[in-house]
């Protein structure tokens, strides 16, 4: 995996940002195959209820992955639409692995697919599909 690149403008994003002291820090790198992987354990300051990760924190991880598709390979962009499923509730504690990558590209708008798996067995905690515009 190539290593990511720093973008001036995403030090302080939550979700990859290095420079966030109270961000996810998640680093991303694109694989072999042109996919984002990234990996991410949350602690007990990502709760939802009890000892269950917020949605939201797993949101913003996959929103980022996908995004991350494309800042990799330095093209800026944004969301504009993005929808989750998500398949089971993840622990604290629990490594995810989040991948990412683009399904179809028409002019200005990107479609691309996350998903998030534990990465000791694999099963499906959560996935989604979004858009994205160009900058």
């Amino acid at each position: 995996m190539t290593e990511q690149r720093r973008i001036e403008a995403a030090t302080m994003c939550f979700a990859c940002g290095p420079d966030n002291p109270i961000g996810l820090n998640i680093r991303f790198a694109m694989d072999d195959e042109g996919r984002c992987v990234g990996r991410f354990i949350a602690t007990e300051n990502h709760v939802g209820f009890q000892n269950t990760v917020h949605g939201g924190i797993i949101f913003a991880a996959l929103d980022d992955v996908m995004a991350n598709v494309l800042y990799l390979q330095q093209r800026k962009a944004h969301t504009a639409r993005c929808e989750i499923r998500y398949r089971q509730a993840l622990e604290v504690g629990r490594e995810i692995t989040l991948r990412g990558w683009i399904e179809q590209e028409r002019r200005r708008l990107i479609q691309l697919r996350g998903e998030a798996r534990l990465s000791d067995t694999g099963e499906l905690v959560a996935d989604c599909e979004a858009s994205f515009m160009l900058a």
